[in-house]
């Protein structure tokens, strides 16, 4: 995806904060924290540095500005996912696809924006005086640790198994979705990516079926 036209795209239907931001998680990908300047973001977006600093005062403005609009962007995506889920049938057949969708999402923002998905958890988008803001406050990994609350409630995953259930799940997502941007699944068509996924997917699910309702499904 081209940021420069991304960009001014943006600031063309008027929202010029949202455009420097990506800007600056475009310079972030490419260069790290000390790519990201103001200066160089208005660069990006067409537009002069005067009028980048009515949005933003310095570069740590503008990092976590980057970094919000990314973490928001993800979120978004899995949400959106989540809210195709019918709201009735069986309550462990729905915690499932919720989970699953939410992972389906997460792959699709990555595809759909692998210049701020690589960003998003690199550090790339925090300057050295910026500090980690843990994983608690990542929208991400609450939205799957909610998923992961359903499963519990619903018997498919043990609940002494649910503390730091998180890793497996968004790893097998994560990598995934980094092999289809970056590397050698970038080149598989459709149905190839299509049928990766889905077998991820499902590995993850059948890995969490510790419960009583989750093992009674694996017999």
């Amino acid at each position: 995806m081209n940021t420069s036209t991304t960009a001014r795209s943006s600031y063309h239907h008027g929202d010029l904060r949202n455009a420097l931001a990506r800007a600056a998680a475009d310079l972030a990908a490419t260069g790290g924290p000390d790519a990201v300047t103001i200066r160089g973001a208005a660069r990006e977006v067409g537009v002069t540095p005067t009028a980048a600093y009515r949005h933003f005062s310095n570069q740590a403005d503008l990092l976590a500005a980057a970094r919000e609009l990314a973490m928001n962007g993800m979120v978004v995506a899995m949400a959106g996912y989540l809210g195709q889920v019918p709201e009735d049938g069986d309550p462990v057949d729905r915690a499932i696809d919720r989970l699953v969708s939410t992972g389906r999402g997460y792959i699709r923002f990555a595809q759909d924006e692998p210049g701020i998905f690589r960003t998003c958890f690199t550090g790339q988008l925090r300057g050295a005086a910026d500090p980690d803001p843990g994983l608690d406050a990542m929208g991400p990994y609450a939205l799957l640790g909610q998923m992961l609350d359903e499963l519990v409630a619903v018997g498919y995953l043990a609940e002494e198994h649910r503390p730091g259930a998180e890793a497996g799940p968004w790893a097998a997502v994560h990598g995934l979705a980094l092999l289809m941007i970056d590397g050698p699944l970038r080149d598989f068509g459709p149905a190839e990516r299509d049928a990766a996924i889905d077998q991820t997917l499902a590995m993850t699910v059948r890995g969490l079926a510790t419960g009583p309702r989750g093992r009674a499904r694996s017999h």
